[in-house]
């Protein structure tokens, strides 16, 4: 009896570790830009989000030739994210990138 328990107990646990959903974590990585234009802009957002959340960058800017550590701190446990990025001369860059995978990401 007592080992019949012990593996319900155990059947139980492994099936709520597979269904549990993904614990939600911070996501660094370091933008870089060479594009010889700056960046006065950045956003990312999970792909299921309807619309373009804040501008990750706010009043800063990333000039060309230079690099940041960008944080993604949004509590969700999506590694599908949506990039805009806009510079000074009015072009936009879109991408989709998993960002659970990402240590860096060069605009050239």
């Amino acid at each position: 009896m007592r080992t019949l328990a012990l593996r319900a107990a155990a059947v139980t646990a492994a099936a709520w570790a597979f269904t549990a959903p993904a614990l939600a974590q911070d996501m660094m990585f370091t933008l870089i830009n060479r594009t010889g234009v700056t960046l006065i802009e950045f956003y990312a957002s999970p792909i299921t989000a309807g619309d373009w959340e804040e501008d990750i960058l706010g009043a800063d800017v990333l000039e060309s030739g230079s690099s940041a550590q960008v944080l993604i701190a949004d509590g969700r446990a999506n590694c599908d994210y949506d990039f805009l990025m806009v510079f000074a001369d009015g072009d936009e860059i879109e991408d989709q990138v998993n960002i659970c995978e990402l240590g860096s990401y060069t605009l050239e």
